[in-house]
């Protein structure tokens, strides 16, 4: 049985890239083409989404070094090919439940951020943030 490998990347503003990827079990047997056509109708434009609300590790250029004005918070889809590689998903999820999450989130609407304002971000350190009580 062929596993889903599920293939992405974060392209900053200059055009620089960082790849990522999880492999999906396939106990369903979808074909490659039906889940590229599944994942390409849930993605905003272009492919784009928002890697932390589907669960995919964030590959972006910046974590833990310098923030650029260049760097944004969304991710692209490249492709869900058929592999022999095993399933690597942390959430042990099948590439129907995968499927069903990504169209849920979309359902839900992509909620766009602004990494300036991000945890560890320089703008986090410039905007104050509410004191608790």
């Amino acid at each position: 049985m062929d596993n889903v490998e599920f293939t992405y990347l974060y392209r900053d503003g200059s055009n620089y890239k960082k790849w990522g990827r999880v492999v999906f079990s396939n106990p369903d047997l979808l074909s490659s083409d039906s889940v590229e056509n599944d994942l390409q109708r849930a993605f905003l434009q272009d492919g784009l989404f928002i890697a932390s609300q589907i669960r995919v590790p964030d590959v972006f250029l910046y974590a833990g070094e310098a923030f650029s004005f260049d760097d944004h918070c969304y991710h692209e889809f490249d492709s869900a090919r058929p592999t022999l590689k095993a399933a690597d998903d942390v959430h042990r999820r099948t590439i129907t439940e995968f499927l069903a999450e990504v169209t849920k989130q979309d359902d839900l609407g992509w909620k766009a951020f602004d990494p300036y304002d991000s945890e560890g971000s320089l703008g986090s350190h410039l905007t104050p943030r509410p004191r608790s009580a």
